[in-house]
C-alpha cells in the first residue's frame, strides 16, 4: 500500500508516529513561510503542514500543488496548539508535518467545487460523475449504502436465508412494463430478456426446497420515464416457504425498525407496530395506495350530502356512477383569491375537471355557528348553508379553514385529490422530515379493470393467490376477488410489495385465462413454473423492498438520483457513457438486427 493509515483515522493518540499518507489535495493554503494542505482520502481529512524550515524540499513541490491532486505524503503526527485545535474536524487535534512528498497525478481544474456542498446543475454532476461521488455528500451515501446492504445480508443470514443469485438473461415473459430485450448472436431473430424482477426465479427456488431465499436483485424494465423511476434498479428480494403473511410482514417489519434505528436513530418512527390498512381504506381515506400518514386532511365521500344540491357539477358526476369527495385544508380560509385559482389550475394539471372551494371565515365559534356570511364561495349560491356545515362536520372542518372538493369519475377524483393534498401538505410545512410513517397496505384487489384495454389487470403480477373464499367465484365476479397481497408504504413511498403466491397449477391456469391469456400463451411463457407445480411445489410468499427508495428514507432525500452511484438523467439517458448510443453496423449485422427508421 502507498499508505500506513487511513487520514481520517488519525487522532491525538497517533502523536509523535511517522505516518504515511495518501489522497487528494481538498484544501490548500499558503501563509507565506508555512503551506497548509488538507488532504482528503474515503476515510476523511487531515492537515499537513510544509515548513520550509524543516524540510525545504517537500515545501518547495508544495507551492506547485493545487486541489484535486492526488499526493503521497510521509511525516509525523504531531498535536496541534490550543488556539489552532480546529473542532470542526475529527482529526483537529493533530497535523502531520511533512518529510517527504510525491506527486501521484496532477488535475484539471474540476468543473465544479468538489470540497464543499454547493448546488450545481445536475446534468454536470452527472457527466463528471467521478468527480461528483468525490463529494462528501454522495461519499457518506455510498458508505451509508453498503453499510444497510450488510446489514440487511447479516440480518437474514442470521435467520436462515440463503443468498441466491439468479440469471440476467432469462426469457421475455411480460407481466407488466415492457422488458429490455437482447439480441441472440448465436440463435438470430431470438432474444433474451434482462428480468423486470426475479418472480419466477424465487419461486423456482421454492419449488427446489431452498425454503428462504433472498438477493439484493438488479431489475431491469423499460417503463416511460418518470422521476421516481430508474431503467435499472437493485432490490432485497426475499421469498419463503410454509409461511403465510403475517412471517413475511412480521420479518419485513423487524428488518426495517431495526435498520432505521441504526442508521437514523435521530429520526422517530411514527407507530409500531406499523399499523396495517386495507387497499380500499386507503383508497377512500386518501386517494392513493400509498398515502403518507404524518398528516390529516383525510378525505370524505360527500356524495351522500350534496345529492339534492342544484349544484349540476355534482349531480352529474353522481348520475354517471362517479364521487364527490373532498377535505379540510386548516387555517387556510382566508387564502387569497389568486392562489385559489391556483389550487384549481393545479388540480386541472393532474387530471381533475375542476375544484370546487369553499372558505370558512375565522370569525365564527363553530361550524354550527356559521352563516352564509362566515363562507365564500363561487358555488355558494347553488349549496345552502346547512349543506356546508355538514360537508365542514364530515371533513374535521373548523372555522378558518378551507373545504376543497372535486367531483367526477373516482379515478381521476381521488388521483387528483392525493396529488392536491401533498401539494398543500408541502406548503403548509405539515409533514414532519424527521418522522418516519411505516404502513402496510394489505386487502388488495386480485384483479382490476384496464378500461383502456378492455380487460382484467393484476394489480401486483399473475402469481398472487386469492383469498380464502374467492378460489371458486373467480370467472362468476373477478372484480369481487380479494388478493393476498400486501405493500410496505413509508410518508407516501412505496418502498416494497409481495404476496403469497399460487403454487398450484389448476389455480393458476385459471387466473392467466381471466387475465386474458391463450392457452398457448400461456405455455409459451410460464410453462417451467406451471411444470414445476406438478412437482410438489409447498406454499410459499415473499415480498421485494427497493434499496434505492430505502435510502431516499434514510437519507431523508426525494431524488432516486441522488442515492445511485451511477444514474441515468429523469429521462432514463447516462450522459457519462452517452447511452444509449448508435452502434456500428456490423454489430447489428452480426446479430442479424436491421434498424428501421
Amino acid at each position: 500500500m502507498l499508505k500506513t493509515t487511513e487520514c481520517g483515522e488519525l487522532r491525538s493518540a497517533n502523536s509523535g508516529q511517522t505516518v504515511q499518507l495518501a489522497g487528494w489535495v481538498d484544501r490548500r493554503r499558503d501563509h507565506g513561510n508555512l503551506i497548509f494542505i488538507d488532504l482528503r482520502d474515503r476515510s476523511g481529512i487531515v492537515q499537513i503542514v510544509f515548513n520550509p524550515e524543516i524540510n525545504p524540499d517537500p515545501h518547495r513541490l508544495a507551492e506547485s500543488v493545487r486541489n484535486e491532486w492526488v499526493l503521497q505524503v510521509s511525516g509525523q503526527v504531531t498535536p496541534r496548539s490550543a488556539d489552532t485545535v480546529n473542532t470542526n474536524m475529527p482529526t483537529g487535534t493533530i497535523e502531520i508535518v511533512a518529510e517527504e512528498l510525491v506527486v501521484l497525478n496532477e488535475s484539471k481544474t474540476p468543473p465544479f467545487n468538489i470540497n464543499e456542498e454547493s448546488d450545481v446543475d445536475e446534468l454536470l454532476r452527472m457527466r463528471y460523475r467521478y468527480l461528483d461521488l468525490r463529494r462528501p455528500g454522495m461519499r457518506d451515501m455510498l458508505q451509508i449504502r453498503h453499510k444497510a446492504v450488510k446489514y440487511i445480508r447479516d440480518f437474514l443470514d442470521a435467520r436462515g436465508f440463503l443468498d441466491v443469485e439468479t440469471p440476467i438473461l432469462i426469457k421475455s415473459t411480460p407481466e407488466g412494463a415492457r422488458d429490455y430485450l437482447v439480441p441472440s448472436r448465436l440463435y438470430p431473430g431470438k432474444f433474451y430478456a434482462l428480468p423486470q424482477s426475479p418472480q419466477q426465479l424465487k419461486q423456482l427456488l421454492m419449488a427446489a426446497g431452498v425454503e428462504k431465499y433472498y438477493q439484493i436483485a438488479k431489475c431491469f424494465r423499460d417503463e416511460d420515464p418518470r422521476g421516481d423511476r430508474q431503467p435499472e434498479f437493485t432490490q432485497l428480494d426475499l421469498e419463503m416457504s410454509f409461511a403465510d403473511e403475517e412471517d413475511i410482514l412480521d420479518l419485513i417489519e423487524s428488518l426495517y425498525t431495526e435498520l432505521f434505528e441504526t442508521f437514523a436513530p435521530d429520526r422517530r418512527i411514527l407507530q409500531k407496530p406499523f399499523p396495517r390498512i386495507s387497499f380500499n381504506e386507503a383508497m377512500e381515506r386518501f386517494g392513493t395506495d400509498r398515502p403518507d400518514i404524518r398528516y390529516g386532511m383525510e378525505m370524505s365521500d360527500l356524495g351522500s350530502l350534496v345529492e339534492n344540491t342544484d349544484f349540476r357539477v355534482f349531480q352529474s358526476a353522481i348520475n354517471t356512477g362517479g364521487i364527490v369527495k373532498g377535505f379540510s385544508a386548516p387555517g387556510l380560509g382566508e387564502m387569497p383569491r389568486r392562489q385559489l385559482d391556483d389550487l384549481v389550475e393545479f388540480v386541472k394539471g393532474v387530471g381533475a375537471q375542476g375544484l370546487v372551494y369553499i372558505a370558512l371565515a375565522s370569525d365564527a365559534n363553530s361550524i354550527a355557528d356559521l352563516t352564509e356570511d362566515n363562507i365564500k364561495s363561487p358555488v355558494a349560491k347553488f349549496i345552502s348553508i346547512d349543506v356546508v356545515k355538514q360537508i365542514a362536520s364530515k371533513t374535521g372542518a373548523n372555522p378558518g379553514d378551507l373545504l376543497l372538493i372535486v367531483a367526477g369519475p373516482s379515478k381521476s377524483t381521488n388521483t387528483a385529490l392525493d396529488a392536491l393534498r401533498r401539494e398543500l401538505a408541502e406548503r403548509l410545512h405539515l409533514a414532519d422530515p424527521n418522522v418516519l410513517a411505516f404502513m402496510f397496505v394489505v386487502d388488495w384487489p386480485l384483479f382490476i379493470w384496464n378500461e383502456e384495454e378492455n380487460r382484467w389487470d393484476s394489480p401486483h403480477h399473475p402469481f398472487t393467490a386469492p383469498q380464502a373464499g374467492y378460489e371458486q367465484e373467480l370467472e362468476l365476479d373477478p372484480g369481487a376477488a380479494m388478493s393476498r397481497a400486501y405493500d410496505l408504504v413509508c410518508n407516501g413511498l412505496e418502498a416494497g410489495g409481495g404476496s403469497i403466491r399460487i403454487h398450484q397449477r389448476d389455480l393458476q391456469n385459471r387466473v392467466f385465462q381471466i387475465l386474458g391469456y391463450t392457452q398457448e400463451q400461456t405455455e409459451a411463457r410460464f410453462k417451467q413454473i406451471l411444470d414445476a407445480f406438478d412437482y410438489g411445489t409447498p406454499p410459499h410468499g415473499g415480498i421485494a423492498t427497493g434499496i434505492e427508495r430505502l435510502m431516499m428514507l434514510l437519507l431523508n432525500n426525494d431524488s432516486i438520483r441522488e442515492v445511485i452511484a451511477f444514474p441515468k438523467t429523469q429521462s432514463f439517458i447516462d450522459p457519462l457513457f452517452e447511452a444509449p448510443d448508435f452502434v456500428e453496423e456490423g454489430q447489428l449485422k452480426e446479430l442479424g438486427v436491421r434498424v428501421l427508421e
